[in-house]
């Protein structure tokens, strides 16, 4: 696969196309209801992350739905249409319906929104040849300075994550291919960050600005 089968739309809700199957992360606000789902990510259950509303769009029959452990009763109350969620930790690795999956702790290291002890996560997603990693709401922590991956979804946002000087510095140690920036341009940050997020990322790391809509 190659990023043209990457999208990503309001906030961190992303659709990625594999031979896999097809994958959505987050889905928030989605303009259309496609119903083509294989699986749908959930990082964590705050609402521009976790709406039932818009896994209803995207789900189809057979969907499996993925969520952290600690969400799994405020999954099952609100997303009552899907037969199958899923539960995941921080810190594991785990095949599901053939999906390969590792979960990356995603956390604020001095901020109070995203607490360690939540059990939130960022996926490392196995599809095709790549290894592509969808970081969450995050800091750039220890965690995620040892992820190793072909492509980099990251926010650059600020306030609830980093901002895109941080984020950018994130990338340059870690190293991908790609890095596309996420999580900006609506609730928080500017769609101006994403130029300040590229000038400070260095080669050869790669830049793609793929975000759809700021809402």
């Amino acid at each position: 696969m190659t990023t043209e089968d990457i999208e990503v739309f309001t906030q961190s809700s992303i659709r990625i196309r594999a031979k896999e199957g097809i994958l959505y992360l987050d889905p928030f606000r989605l303009q259309e209801e496609a119903h083509d789902a294989d699986y749908i990510l959930i990082t964590h259950d705050h609402y521009d992350h976790f709406s039932p509303e818009d896994i209803r769009k995207a789900a189809g029959e057979n969907t499996v739905l993925i969520v952290p452990e600690k969400m799994e009763q405020k999954a099952k109350k609100k997303v009552t249409f899907l037969s199958r969620i899923c539960t995941v930790r921080p810190g594991e690795k785990l095949e599901i319906d053939g999906l390969m999956l590792e979960t990356v702790p995603a956390y604020n290291m001095l901020k109070p929104f995203h607490m360690k002890s939540a059990g939130w996560v960022g996926y490392m997603i196995q599809l095709e040849d790549k290894r592509i990693y969808m970081a969450g709401d995050t800091d750039a922590t220890k965690e995620a300075e040892q992820v190793k991956c072909d492509i980099a979804l990251v926010p650059i946002g600020g306030f609830y994550t980093m901002e895109a000087i941080k984020a950018a510095e994130l990338i340059n140690r870690i190293c991908p291919e790609t890095a596309i920036p996420i999580h900006y341009g609506s609730i928080v940050g500017k769609p101006a960050d994403a130029e300040v997020f590229a000038a400070h990322v260095k080669e050869p790391v790669k830049v793609e600005v793929k975000i759809k809509e700021f809402g």
